[in-house]
């Protein structure tokens, strides 16, 4: 059975927990708000989704296509890549 993160957990023989990614979307961390979408195929696209229905491109859509609300989580979630853009938040505010 899947759990909320896309995956199922398992015990090896020596009894370590391990996680294997089944469905494409995956959470970074437990309790993230933001689902990744694995996309093996396409080196450098990174995919996100608030609700694994509505797509958005990190450097397609970021900032200028999310609501305020949603920067405000992505940033927390993602503090990497909020510092990465952080000269489209000057162009943008």
């Amino acid at each position: 059975m899947l759990d909320e993160y896309g995956g199922e957990w398992f015990r090896d023989e020596d009894g370590e927990l391990g996680f294997i990614q089944v469905d494409e979307w995956y959470k970074k961390d437990f309790g993230d708000e933001i689902w990744w979408k694995d996309t093996p195929d396409n080196v450098g696209e990174f995919i996100f989704s608030f609700d694994r229905k509505q797509e958005f491109n990190l450097f397609a859509d970021y900032l200028h296509n999310l609501t305020d609300e949603q920067v405000k989580i992505f940033d927390k979630e993602n503090p990497e890549w909020a510092d990465f853009f952080k000269d489209r938040k000057q162009v943008f505010t």
